[in-house]
C-alpha cells in the first residue's frame, strides 16, 4: 500500500508553510524525532463534546499533543489558524525540522515528507509508523533563504488566512502573526506622491499632451510664435482647475479618514496586580485580539465577536447595518452563550478559552467561527454572533472581541471602485476632436503646398501646426465639466423631484439619449409595505374582509377543538406566530422583511399574540388570554438561496394552555421549494396560481412533529456541523434536509404589496417617449403578470406570451421561434428558461426579446438582472436605464448606462451605488424627458460652440497668412488670444448652459419629443461639418472684408488690420450666440454685456494693440459693421430658411417664451 496520500485544496505555497511551521514550533532543537507527546506530531484523539462518536469518521482533522499542552484546543484546530490537516489516516505525520522560508525540493524530499512542483498540490507522507529524522544541518539556514523569506514577508502578500485567539493572553500567539492595523485610509495621495500621481492622471489626456508639447515648443527659438506665457498659462490654468478639485476632494477624504481614526473606545486589559482595567484607546490603534466596549450609538470599528451583552440577560442587541449592505431594519445579534453566562464583563480578561475564525472573506452574511473552552465544549459561531466594521450598536451595551481589522475587515473588502461611466456625447466629442486633428494637419499642409518645400520645409509644417493649433480648444474639457456641475445644482434643486440626488455628476447628458428601462418590481413599482390580504387552510379560504369570521375558528381551536379543521388552523397559526425572525421593540415589531411584520400582525389580529422573541424561547398570548412560551431548539434562518426559513420549537411549556406540548419543526418558504419537501396533495400549485393572479405574494406554511429521538439524533449530527471549520454550511445543509421530508402542508398565506403613486401614468409617459420597458423582479410568472398589466405596463390592446419551466435548449429554441412571429406582445419569462437563453443563445434571446413592447422576467436572480444590462448594451448596441431600490440591483445598475436608486424599505444600497437617487419611480418621467432634454441639448450646443470659437481663430490665422506671402507669423498676438478665449467670449457662451427650446410642461405633455434626442440630431458629423462651414465662411469673411476695406486706407498696417478684424470676431462672436438662444435669461444679457464692458476695458488697457484713435473714429465703426453683418447675416439666413423648410419637432407642439427672468 502506497503510504503517500495527496491533500486536497492545498496550494503548494500554503501547505508548504503549514507543515514547515508546525515542524519549526514542536521540534526540539536536537533534530531527534522521538515519541508522539515529545515531537509534538499529530495524533487523532475523541471529541469533547458529550454525544459525540468515540471515533472520528475519515477526514477530520487531528489535533496537536505535547509541548502546547494547556492550550486547550479540542482536534481539528490549526493553533496557526492554517486550517486542519485533511488526511485521512489516524497515522501521525512526521515532520523535519528546517528554516522558515521556502524549502529546496532536495531539502523536501528527505525522507520521503514532502514532494513538491510547481503549481501542484501537496502530497505528504503519511506512514504507519514514526520513522526517526534527520536534522538538515545549518545549510537550511542560508543567506539566500533569509533574503528570501524577507522578500516573501515584505513583498509577497500573502492571502488572508485563518487565526486562533486565545483570550487569556488577548493575542494570537504563538504564531505571532502580523495582520493589518486599523487605520482607514480611503485617501489617495500623500505630499510625496501627489504631483506625480496627480500629473500622470491629467497627461493620460492626449489634449493635456498636445498642449504641454505645443508650451514646450514655445522655448526653441526657431518654432517661437508667440509669448510663452500665453501658451503656457491655458494649460496651467485647466491642470490648475482639475488638480486643485483632485487634491480638495483627498483633503476631505482624509479628514473624514482622520475623524474615524481618532474615535476613542474602551478595551479591557489585565493590570499589574491582577486587576481588570478599562483603558481608553484610539479605533486606528485596535489590534486583533483586543477586548472592546460598545455602547449605544457607537459605531463598531472593527470585525467582531459579540462576547457578552447587556442589559439584556439572553445577551441581545440590535445592529445598525445601513452604511454596510444599505438596510434600514435593525439586525439582531446574540452574545456567544458560554460568555454571557460569565459573571462579569472582566471575567472575559484571562478566561481559558480561544476562538477560531475563519480567513477573511468578503462575504458580510457568511461566518464561520468556534468559540473552544478549556474544559472541551465547542460553541460554533456564525452570523448572529458578529458585529462588522462600519455597523452602528443601536440597542444595550456589548464587550465584543476583535477578530479582524483594517484591510481584512467585512466593510474593507467589500469596497470597490465604481465602474467608470463614459457618456455617449464625451465619446462623439472625442471622435470630433479626432476630426479636428485631422482638419488641423489639412490646413497646415495646404498653407505648406502654397509656400513651397523649400529648404526648411518642415520647420514651416512645424509653425503652421503652432500657428493653427487654437483649433484644439483647450477649454473644451473645463467648459463641459463646469456644465456638468451646474446641471447636478438643478437637477437637486428642483421642487418637482424633492430628494433628487447626482451621485455621478459625469453623465448627466445620457439622460437624455436612453433607450431601454430596466425596473425592479418590489419596491420599485411597488411601495414594499405588505398588507394581508388572504389565507388558505386546504379546505377554507378567508380574505382580510372575514377577518371576524377567522377570528372565531381561532378561538375556538384554541379552545380546545377537536374537529381536524380545528386542528389545521390551531397548527398554522403557530406557524405564523412561530417561524418568523420578529422582535417586538417598544410597541412595534423590528423585522429584515416587511412580509414577516405583515404576518405576525395578522396574527396578532386574530388573537395570537407575539409577546417576546429571545434567543432561546418565543413567549406568546394565545386566545383565551393565556401564555404559552416555546423554547426555541433550533433556527434556520432564510437566504436568497434556500428560499425558506425553519424552526424548530419544544413547548409550549405551560401545562394550562390547550397545546399539545410537543417538538414541533416549522418551515415556511416559496411554493417551488416547500412543495417538494410536503405529502402529496392536491390544491398547493392551484391556490398559489389563484393568490398570484391578483397580485399578492405567497408564502407556503408546513411542519412536522419531532420524536425526542429523532430530534435527539439530528441534534447530534446538526451540533457536528456546525463546529466543524471546513465544509459548515454543506453539513449544515445537509443536517437540515434530514427534517425538510415527509412535511405536512398546513396554509398559504397571501399579502398585497401596493403600487407606487402614479405608477400607471409613469409607464404611460415612458411609453409614450418610445422606451422599450422590462420589470426584473424575483416574484412567481403570475404574480408578475398580474403586477404588470395593473400597473399598464402590459397594455390595453396588448397580450402576453409566457416561457416558463424550459430547461431544454431545444424546446427554448422552438418557444423563441414561436415568440419571434407575434406582433404586439409582452414576453413573460422565468428564471429558468431566462438562465438556458443566456447560456446558449444569449445574442439570439435579446434581438428577438429587443423588439418586444415590454419584458416581464420572474424569478430573475441579481446576477441575470445584470447580465441583461450588458447583453442589451452589447448585442443591441442601445444604452440602458437600470431602476430599483434594494440590493439585489446593484448589480443591474451597476451594468447599466445610467443607474438611478430609489432610496426605501429595502435600504439605501442601491441609491448609493447610483449614479442618481430619486425619491419614487413617478419621478424618472422628468429626470429623463426634461432633464435629460436640457442637459444633453446644452451641452451639445456649448461644445459646439467652443469648436467653433477656436475653428474661426484658425481660419483667420491662414486667411492672414495666405494673403502675406504665406508668413507663418501670428495675426493676433499672445494677449488676445488668452482673453478671446477666456473673459471676451467665454460668459455668453457658457451661459447658453441656461437655455432651453420648450417648457418643462410641454416635455412632460408631449413625451414623443424624447425621441429626437435618441438620434442624437444635435451633435453628430452633420452638424459638425455644418459648423465647421460657419467657422470656414466666418473666418474667411472677417479677414478678406478686413484687408479689403483698408487697403487703400491711410491706416493700413498689420497692427490696424489685427484691431478691425479682431473687434469684428468679437461682436460676431456674441451675435452669434445670440441667435443661438430660444429663452432668454437675465444672466444670458447679463453676460454679453460683461464681455463687451471687458473687451472696451481691454482696449483702453492693450495700447499696444489698440489704436485708440483709428478704433473710436467713425470709419473703423462702420468698417466693422459692414463686416460683421457679411460675415453674420447669409449664415442667420441660411439657418431660418432651414428651419422653415424642417421645422424641430417642438415647434408642432408648441413655442417657447420668448423671454423669462
Amino acid at each position: 500500500m502506497d503510504p503517500q496520500r495527496r491533500t486536497k485544496g492545498l496550494s503548494r505555497r500554503s501547505a508548504a508553510e503549514r507543515i514547515l511551521r508546525l515542524g519549526t514550533q514542536s521540534l526540539g532543537e536536537n533534530g531527534s524525532s522521538e515519541r508522539i507527546h515529545e515531537t509534538g506530531a499529530m495524533t487523532e484523539t475523541t471529541g469533547a463534546l458529550s454525544g459525540a462518536r468515540s471515533r472520528r469518521a475519515p477526514g477530520t482533522a487531528t489535533s496537536w499533543q505535547g509541548p502546547r499542552a494547556g492550550r486547550y484546543l479540542p482536534p481539528g484546530v490549526d493553533v496557526d489558524g492554517l486550517g486542519a490537516l485533511p488526511h485521512e489516516s489516524l497515522s501521525p505525520l512526521t515532520v523535519e525540522k528546517t528554516a522558515l522560508e521556502t524549502p529546496t525540493p532536495a531539502d523536501l524530499k528527505q525522507n520521503g515528507a514532502l514532494a513538491f512542483a510547481n503549481d501542484e498540490q501537496v502530497s505528504i507522507n503519511l506512514p504507519e509508523k514514526n520513522e526517526p529524522s534527520g536534522d538538515p544541518g545549518p545549510e537550511a539556514y542560508s543567506k539566500a533563504s533569509t533574503l528570501q523569506t524577507l522578500r516573501q514577508r515584505w513583498f509577497v502578500k500573502a492571502p488572508p488566512r485563518p487565526r486562533t485567539i486565545y483570550l487569556e493572553s488577548g493575542t494570537t500567539n504563538p504564531s505571532k502573526r502580523r495582520f493589518p492595523d486599523n487605520a482607514v485610509r480611503n485617501s489617495k495621495y500623500n505630499a510625496l506622491t501627489f504631483f506625480p500621481r496627480a500629473l500622470y492622471e491629467e497627461f493620460r489626456m492626449f489634449y493635456n499632451i498636445f498642449f504641454l508639447l505645443i508650451a514646450i515648443s514655445q522655448l526653441i527659438p526657431a518654432l517661437r510664435v508667440g509669448y510663452l506665457v500665453t501658451y503656457i498659462g491655458p494649460l496651467a490654468f485647466v491642470l490648475a482647475v482639475s488638480m486643485s478639485k483632485s487634491a480638495v476632494d483627498d483633503i476631505l477624504r482624509r479628514r473624514r479618514d482622520h475623524e474615524v481614526n481618532r474615535q476613542v473606545y474602551e478595551k479591557l486589559v489585565a493590570g499589574g496586580n491582577g486587576a481588570v482595567e478599562r483603558r481608553t484607546t484610539r479605533a486606528c490603534d485596535l489590534r486583533v485580539g483586543d477586548l472592546i466596549v460598545l455602547s449605544k450609538d457607537q459605531r463598531v470599528p472593527a470585525d467582531c465577536i459579540l462576547m457578552r451583552a447587556s442589559p439584556d440577560p439572553n445577551g441581545t442587541v440590535f445592529l445598525r447595518t445601513d452604511h454596510l449592505d444599505g438596510e434600514t431594519d435593525w439586525k439582531l445579534r446574540r452574545a456567544a452563550h458560554s460568555t454571557q453566562l460569565l459573571p462579569s464583563d472582566e471575567s472575559l480578561v484571562g478566561l481559558q478559552a480561544s476562538v477560531w475564525a475563519e480567513a477573511p472573506r468578503k462575504e458580510i452574511y457568511e461566518f464561520h467561527g468556534n468559540l473552544y473552552l478549556q474544559n472541551g465544549t465547542i460553541e460554533p459561531l456564525g452570523l448572529e454572533n458578529t458585529l462588522w466594521a462600519s455597523t452602528v450598536l443601536a440597542s444595550g451595551n456589548a464587550i465584543a472581541l476583535v477578530i479582524y481589522t483594517g484591510a481584512e475587515t467585512r466593510s474593507m473588502m467589500n469596497m470597490t471602485e465604481p465602474p467608470s461611466k463614459v457618456g455617449l456625447l464625451d465619446e462623439e466629442i472625442n471622435f470630433l476632436s479626432k476630426l479636428l486633428f485631422l482638419l488641423l494637419f489639412s490646413m497646415a499642409f495646404i498653407l505648406l503646398c502654397f509656400k513651397g518645400f523649400g529648404r526648411h520645409w518642415f520647420l514651416y509644417l512645424l509653425r503652421y501646426l503652432l500657428l493653427l493649433a487654437s483649433i484644439i480648444p483647450i477649454s473644451m474639457r473645463i467648459n463641459l465639466d463646469l456644465a456638468k456641475y451646474v446641471y447636478k445644482f438643478v437637477i437637486e434643486r428642483d421642487h418637482a423631484m424633492p430628494g433628487a440626488v447626482v451621485r455621478n455628476s459625469d453623465i448627466p447628458e445620457e439622460l437624455g439619449r436612453l433607450d431601454f428601462i430596466l425596473t425592479d418590481k418590489t419596491g420599485t413599482l411597488t411601495k414594499n409595505e405588505m398588507v394581508f390580504k388572504k389565507i388558505h387552510f386546504g379546505s377554507m379560504l378567508f380574505g382580510r374582509e372575514a377577518m371576524d369570521d377567522l377570528k372565531t375558528y381561532v378561538e375556538r381551536a384554541f379552545d380546545g377543538g377537536k374537529e381536524s379543521l380545528d386542528r389545521e388552523i390551531r397548527e398554522s397559526m403557530l406557524a405564523i406566530a412561530l417561524a418568523h425572525n420578529v422582535t417586538p421593540v417598544d410597541n412595534d415589531f423590528q423585522a429584515a422583511s416587511p412580509d414577516e411584520v405583515a404576518l405576525v400582525q395578522f396574527a396578532n389580529a386574530t388573537g395570537v399574540q407575539l409577546i417576546e422573541h429571545t434567543p432561546t424561547r418565543i413567549r406568546l398570548r394565545v386566545p383565551g388570554g393565556g401564555i404559552a412560551t416555546f423554547e426555541i431548539l433550533v433556527e434556520f434562518p432564510f437566504t436568497s438561496v434556500a428560499k425558506r426559513m425553519g424552526i424548530v420549537v419544544h413547548g409550549p411549556q405551560e401545562p394550562n394552555v390547550p397545546i399539545p406540548r410537543r417538538i414541533m419543526f416549522f418551515v415556511k418558504g416559496a411554493d417551488s421549494i416547500i412543495g417538494r419537501m410536503v405529502r402529496a396533495n392536491d390544491w398547493l400549485d392551484e391556490e398559489c396560481g389563484n393568490m398570484a393572479r391578483e397580485g399578492l405574494r405567497t408564502l407556503v406554511y408546513a411542519m412536522r412533529y419531532l420524536t425526542e429521538p429523532e430530534y435527539r439524533e439530528f441534534a447530534e449530527l446538526y451540533g457536528a456541523a456546525r463546529a466543524r471549520t471546513q465544509g459548515r454550511t454543506e453539513a449544515m445543509a445537509a443536517a437540515q434536509a434530514r427534517l425538510e421530508r415527509d412535511l405536512k402542508l398546513l396554509c398559504i398565506t397571501g399579502v398585497e404589496d401596493t403600487l407606487q403613486d402614479g405608477v400607471k401614468a409613469t409607464l404611460e409617459q415612458l411609453r409614450q417617449a418610445e422606451f422599450h420597458i422590462w420589470m426584473l423582479t424575483g416574484d412567481k410568472v403570475e404574480t408578475a403578470k398580474c403586477i404588470g398589466t395593473s400597473s399598464r405596463l402590459v397594455g390595453r390592446n396588448q397580450r402576453t406570451f409566457t416561457i416558463s419551466g424550459v430547461e431544454s435548449r431545444t424546446v427554448a429554441s422552438r418557444q423563441l421561434a414561436q415568440f419571434k412571429r407575434r406582433q404586439n406582445e409582452v414576453l413573460v419569462i422565468d428564471g429558468t428558461t431566462l438562465d438556458v437563453m443566456l447560456h446558449h443563445f444569449p445574442e439570439d434571446f435579446i434581438q428577438v426579446a429587443g423588439k418586444a413592447p415590454a419584458v416581464i422576467a420572474c424569478r430573475c436572480s441579481p446576477t441575470q438582472k445584470g447580465e441583461l444590462a450588458r447583453l442589451i448594451r452589447r448585442h443591441l448596441g442601445k444604452r440602458v436605464l437600470a431602476i430599483g431600490d434594494g440590493g439585489n440591483d446593484v448589480a443591474m445598475i451597476r451594468r447599466a448606462n445610467v443607474g438611478v436608486g430609489i432610496p426605501g424599505k429595502e435600504g439605501r444600497q442601491a441609491s448609493m451605488a447610483a449614479d442618481f437617487s430619486v425619491a419614487q419611480f413617478s419621478h424618472l418621467p422628468r429626470l429623463l424627458v426634461w432633464h435629460g432634454r436640457n442637459c444633453y441639448k446644452r451641452s451639445a450646443c456649448l461644445a459646439q460652440f467652443v469648436i467653433h470659437r477656436g475653428l474661426m481663430i484658425a481660419v483667420i490665422q491662414m486667411c492672414f497668412s495666405a494673403f502675406f506671402y504665406f508668413a507663418a507669423v501670428s495675426v493676433f498676438n499672445g494677449l488676445l488670444m488668452v482673453g478671446y478665449a477666456t473673459i471676451f467670449t467665454m460668459l455668453p457662451i457658457f451661459s447658453l448652459i441656461l437655455d432651453r427650446d420648450v417648457r418643462d410642461t410641454i416635455a412632460m405633455a408631449y413625451p414623443e419629443l424624447y425621441s429626437e434626442l435618441r438620434r442624437g440630431r444635435s451633435l453628430n458629423v452633420r452638424t459638425f461639418l455644418t459648423w465647421v462651414l460657419k467657422g470656414f465662411y466666418s473666418g474667411t469673411a472677417i479677414m478678406t472684408f478686413a484687408v479689403l476695406v483698408l487697403w487703400n486706407d491711410d491706416f493700413f498696417t498689420t497692427a490696424n488690420i489685427q484691431a478691425v478684424a479682431f473687434t469684428a470676431l468679437i461682436i460676431l462672436e456674441l451675435l452669434m450666440v445670440a441667435s443661438e438662444i430660444h429663452t432668454w435669461h437675465y444672466l444670458m444679457l447679463l453676460s454679453e454685456a460683461l464681455s463687451l464692458l471687458f473687451y472696451a476695458l481691454a482696449i483702453f488697457i492693450l495700447t499696444q494693440e489698440f489704436n485708440r484713435r483709428l478704433v473710436f473714429s467713425v470709419g473703423f465703426i462702420w468698417k466693422t459693421a459692414v463686416i460683421v453683418i457679411v460675415a453674420w447675416l447669409p449664415i442667420e439666413l441660411a439657418k431660418r430658411i432651414d428651419r422653415c423648410l424642417r421645422p424641430p419637432r417642438y415647434l408642432k407642439v408648441g413655442e417657447a417664451p420668448a423671454s423669462t427672468a
